[in-house]
């Protein structure tokens, strides 16, 4: 693919997330609610989107704009002893929903990052928050694989690039921490 092309495929991509536009905010409310009831959330997902989940728990303990109170979150996939550990003794499917299992509490948030939304670790991670009764965010691509449907707010970003749906996924993390500043103020 061009440049040009390229460039066009993610503006388009980015265009279209007005057409999802009340599954963004519903996220929106559900991520500054979690954090305004002192609430945390866990964040997950595998490669490209690992780095998301990084990135987003990052931005929300640390800071993104403006100073402002370290919020709560923890990315799933940063602790390699602790990935590599439920890895080999249950299995890599089970990453995810065992730390959920253990680290999850009522009222936390689950947030998955998959352009694919086949992976399997991730829907364990999904059901896993469902059996616990947490609320769950699925950021999604590709039409929302087999993740469709598992999550409280789903975000399937329209087309068929998971490049463009990863660059959308970024964008809409960005977004949800200029809603966090604006509802935690220093």
């Amino acid at each position: 693919m061009t440049f040009e092309a390229s460039l066009a495929e993610s503006v388009k991509t980015l265009q279209s997330l007005s057409t999802i536009r009340p599954a963004i905010d519903q996220a929106g409310r559900l991520i500054v609610e979690t954090l305004r009831h002192d609430k945390k959330l866990l964040v997950c997902g595998n490669g490209g989107s690992a780095a998301e989940a990084a990135h987003f728990s990052t931005e929300l303990v640390g800071r993104y704009q403006k100073h402002r109170a370290s919020l709560p979150a923890i990315a799933l996939s940063a602790d390699g002893s602790l990935v590599t550990c439920i890895g080999n003794d249950y299995g890599y499917d089970q990453v995810f929903s065992r730390q959920i299992s253990g680290l999850g509490h009522p009222g936390d948030l689950v947030v998955v990052f998959t352009s694919s939304g086949n992976s399997a670790n991730i829907i364990a991670a999904l059901h896993e928050a469902k059996n616990q009764g947490l609320s769950s965010i699925a950021f999604l691509g590709r039409g929302g694989g087999q993740a469709k449907g598992l999550a409280t707010c789903e975000l399937i970003i329209p087309g068929a690039s998971g490049a463009s749906a990863q660059e959308a996924h970024l964008f809409l993390i960005h977004h949800f921490c200029e809603l966090v500043d604006a509802a935690f103020p220093v």
